[in-house]
């Protein structure tokens, strides 16, 4: 018997292009349910959030998802744009809080492992994989096919091959 279906939100957070992907799992089953990108365009920085924010409420509010998932920010070597992806993570982190989701976080290392069984892969195995994974008819774009991969990390309750990472830190690819 397979049990409750669940339904999951994924996010690649993003100031520029914000990626989200909604799965449901039954037992070991995926199924895909809808997928897209945000876009912030150019404007000012608030304003941009608030596209952000005003879209995942909307995509949360028409798909009624019971968790939400979340790809880490990882520091990057240009402070000012680490500093924006955590202001397109905080939003997003708002928008499932402000109604009233749980959020699992997870690394980009974690979800690649998860769905391609490579911390490192590359941007188009991640697409390849999740196209397989949700028998999809084409490749989602890089940043719907990020946020669905977070999705299906959560699904697969954040494990690295066998090995759970609830409860540890992955730091340089290690877990701690």
């Amino acid at each position: 018997m397979a049990g409750p279906t669940l339904r999951i939100l994924g996010i690649d957070p993003g100031l520029r292009i914000t990626g989200f992907g909604i799965i449901e799992k039954n037992g070991a089953s995926l199924a895909y349910i809808a997928s897209g990108c945000i876009k912030s365009g150019d404007a000012e920085l608030p304003d941009r959030l608030k596209i952000i924010l005003e879209n995942l409420r909307e995509v949360i509010a028409k798909h009624r998802p019971q968790q939400i998932a979340l790809e880490k920010v990882f520091v990057n070597v240009n402070p000012a744009s680490t500093l924006a992806l955590g202001q397109a993570r905080g939003t997003a982190i708002c928008a499932a809080v402000d109604a009233g989701l749980p959020v699992s976080e997870y690394t980009a290392l974690q979800v690649k492992q998860a769905v391609v069984g490579n911390g490192h892969a590359s941007k188009e195995q991640v697409q390849h994989m999740v196209k397989r994974l949700l028998s999809l008819a084409g490749a989602p774009s890089a940043d719907a096919a990020d946020a669905l991969a977070c999705a299906i990390c959560h699904a697969h309750g954040g494990r690295l091959g066998k090995l759970s990472t609830r409860g540890f830190r992955v730091k340089r690819g290690r877990l701690v």
